[in-house]
């Protein structure tokens, strides 16, 4: 009898245990081919003039801007301030980029890249074979594609105990 009781007495002191558990599979595959692009910085006109002993009879300058064409410059035109003196000249000019006229944009896609001083153009990707699969049973099935492209499969388990 006193067996009886002691077993007894341990069930009622032993408490049931509390768990939540949950588990969590996920299977993903993402696929991407890039996109082509270009970019454009177009570079400004400058001019400039500087000397000693040297008087401007017509100071030069920048043209002005018309769509579709460039700046163009206009010189100076100097003399000497003293005959027989020695004297310095400079003057400099960089043509910048015209604007470009008409430039026409479908559906995103430029009609005809400009010709500007730096132009970066990257081409597009090309899909090829590229695919990616999830079945049913969560197996995953990944396919590389062409140049520019990438395939990325995931498969995830977690588990939650509270």
């Amino acid at each position: 009898m006193k067996r009886a009781l002691f077993a007894l007495g341990m069930i009622l002191v032993a408490a049931p245990a509390h768990a939540d558990i949950s588990h969590k599979l996920s299977t993903s595959v993402q696929l991407t081919v890039d996109a082509a692009a270009s970019q454009a910085t177009r570079i400004g006109s400058t001019y400039s003039v500087s000397g000693n002993n040297i008087t401007p009879s017509t100071v030069g300058g920048l043209g002005s801007l018309t769509s579709g064409t460039a700046v163009g410059y206009t010189p100076t035109a100097y003399g000497l301030t003293t005959d027989g003196s020695a004297y310095t000249f400079s003057e400099s000019f960089i043509e910048g980029d015209a604007v470009p006229s008409g430039t026409t944009v479908s559906s995103g896609v430029i009609g005809s890249l400009p010709s500007f001083g730096t132009v970066t153009t990257t081409a597009g990707g090309v899909a090829g074979s590229l695919a990616g699969t999830v079945n049913s049973a969560g197996t995953m099935s990944l396919t590389a594609g062409g140049a520019g492209t990438s395939a990325t499969g995931q498969f995830v388990s977690e588990i939650t105990v509270k």
